[in-house]
């Protein structure tokens, strides 16, 4: 069974910046997309960033463009989160998700039937 484990959250002062990682417990990475949701309480899953098999592809919502960067590293079965000048209102719950599609990464939850536990970002003002 494949298992998805977040690191790197914490809890920041707005303006800094946080990697977060995910890695996938089988020996063979997820040959598919990958993508990063977050759910603050109180509000729904928001997607985040996602990221093709390859790399070469990434899809960000509006609201981190600009500020936060996902990548992987297929040989470390791990895919990552770069978030930069942190706001307040990034705080959440962030969760990372594979799925087996190999097309445009999607930010469609709906897509990813693969999911993390999540790690807690915080972000004082």
């Amino acid at each position: 069974q494949v298992q998805l484990v977040e690191s790197g959250g914490g809890l920041v002062q707005a303006g800094s910046s946080l990697r977060l990682s995910c890695v996938s417990s089988t020996r063979t990475f997820i040959h598919g997309s990958m993508g990063w949701f977050r759910q603050a309480p109180g509000n729904e899953r928001e997607s985040i960033a996602a990221i093709s098999w390859s790399g070469r592809e990434t899809n960000y919502a509006d609201s981190v463009k600009g500020r936060f960067t996902i990548s992987r590293d297929n040989a470390k079965r791990t895919v990552y989160l770069q978030m930069n000048s942190l706001k307040p209102e990034d705080t959440a719950v962030y969760y990372c998700a594979a799925t087996f599609w190999i097309g445009p990464p999607s930010l469609l939850a709906s897509t990813y039937p693969l999911w993390g536990q999540g790690t807690q970002v915080t972000v004082s003002s």
